[in-house]
């Protein structure tokens, strides 16, 4: 990517009330009925167990970052895709020497109710239970083949599912340069996590599994290990492969969906054998929840702290 693309860069102060996901025509199903009704039943969490706990929440004397948003097409790995990005630098972080990142993949769906990530970052570090880490929530590319799944319109698929150092690449070339105008991102990838849900989970291990240069950890919800574009293969690449310098936390839950591609909950069961066969340095959460956030939410503190665990001086 050239300095010129940067350097063109606007970004626009937003708040939460005016942050949304672009809407998606999915016209199409490409599964079969039975797994249409599965999916939409494993998707409603709605009697969850999990419920956020108050580090999910605003707290007093807690001062509340700033929302950045910008629309970036893609020069290099993704010509001509255009992406909603949103950048949420926590109180002080502008002014810090060095901060960490975490990229959450579908990002608005981390900062709505279910999750309020940004509010976690605030307060975990606020109390010094993480270190200054700021966020970066990417939506999918808006112009696309559509999703094997839904169908529709967008480069879901191709970014977040597709098995390849492709996604890790873009955000490294193309975006962390972006970051770079406005904090002083850590060049150490120990300093720099990547998360997300569903197929969103498969691009993130994938990003880290593929480029550990770039991310040094991870952490899925209800990864889609499955065979949508060949993520089904991860339990053998980690097997087969050097273990990499990843920390990996990931989750799922017994009511997570079972479809044509392969059922969740035992693709996250092989994945989790398959790096402790490595001895990555892992953590796997199985609960009882289904294709949703909500235990997500519920966990992102502890998993946070878990992920940055020996960046922090003992309390």
């Amino acid at each position: 990517m050239t300095h010129s693309h940067v350097d063109t860069v606007e970004f626009e102060a937003v708040d939460l009330d005016h942050m949304a996901m672009a809407p998606e025509d999915y016209s199409t199903y490409s599964i079969p009925p039975k797994d249409v009704a599965t999916f939409e039943l494993s998707e409603d969490d709605t009697s969850s167990e999990y419920r956020l706990t108050f580090e999910s929440l605003p707290q007093e004397g807690v001062p509340a970052g700033q929302y950045l948003h910008v629309r970036w097409t893609s020069h290099t790995v993704y010509p001509g895709v255009t992406s909603s990005v949103y950048l949420y630098l926590p109180h002080g972080a502008e002014e810090a020497e060095s901060v960490n990142l975490m990229v959450c993949l579908d990002g608005l769906s981390y900062v709505g109710e279910q999750v309020r990530a940004t509010t976690v970052l605030d307060n975990l570090v606020h109390a010094g239970d993480i270190p200054m880490t700021i966020g970066l929530f990417h939506n999918p590319g808006e112009t696309g083949p559509g999703y094997p799944i839904y169908g529709g319109t967008t480069n879901r698929g191709v970014e977040y599912d597709t098995v390849s150092e492709d996604f890790a690449r873009y955000l490294a070339e193309e975006l962390f340069p972006v970051i770079r105008t406005r904090v002083s991102l850590t060049d150490d990838p120990k300093g720099r996590l990547i998360c997300g849900h569903s197929s969103g989970g498969a691009g993130a291990f994938g990003a880290a599994f593929h480029r550990p240069d770039v991310f040094g950890n991870v952490i899925t919800h209800c990864g889609s290990f499955i065979n949508i574009l060949g993520a089904n293969n991860y339990p053998s690449m980690v097997r087969r492969a050097p273990r990499k310098p990843i920390r990996v936390w990931h989750q799922t839950g017994e009511r997570d969906a079972d479809l044509i591609y392969g059922n969740i909950p035992i693709a996250n069961r092989d994945l989790d054998a398959a790096l402790k066969y490595r001895r990555y340095d892992s953590m796997f959460v199985f609960g009882t929840g289904g294709h949703s956030l909500g235990h997500a939410g519920a966990a992102l503190p502890e998993a946070l702290r878990w992920i940055f665990r020996d960046q922090v001086e003992d309390k």
